[in-house]
C-alpha cells in the first residue's frame, strides 16, 4: 500500500519534469553548459570572470529569463545547486 502511494505521487512529478525540460530543449542545453562551466573552472578562474563584463550572448540570455518567469523558474532549479556548490567551495559566498 505504501509503495502504491509513493507511486501515484511520484509519477504526476515526473511527467512534469518531463514535459518542462522538453519545453524549453534550448535553455536546457545552455543550463547544462552553465553547469559544466562552473564544473570545469577552478576557482581562481571564477574569481577573475566575476568583475568581467557580460557577453552580449549571455546578456540576451538574461532579458530573456527577465522576460519568462517560468522560463526562468526552470533554468535556476537546475543549475542554483551546482553552481551554489562551487561557489561555497571558492569561498565565493558564506
Amino acid at each position: 500500500m505504501t509503495t502504491r502511494a509513493v507511486l501515484v505521487a511520484l509519477v504526476p512529478t515526473m511527467l512534469f519534469v518531463g514535459v518542462a525540460g522538453a519545453q524549453y530543449p534550448i535553455l536546457d542545453m545552455v543550463a547544462t553548459k552553465v553547469i559544466q562551466h562552473y564544473q570545469q573552472s577552478n576557482c581562481q578562474q571564477l574569481w577573475q570572470e566575476r568583475g568581467q563584463p557580460k557577453p552580449a550572448q549571455e546578456q540576451e540570455l538574461i532579458q530573456m529569463l527577465r522576460a519568462n518567469p517560468q522560463m526562468r523558474t526552470m533554468f535556476l532549479d537546475k543549475v542554483a545547486g551546482p553552481i551554489a556548490n562551487k561557489l561555497f567551495e571558492c569561498g565565493m559566498i558564506p
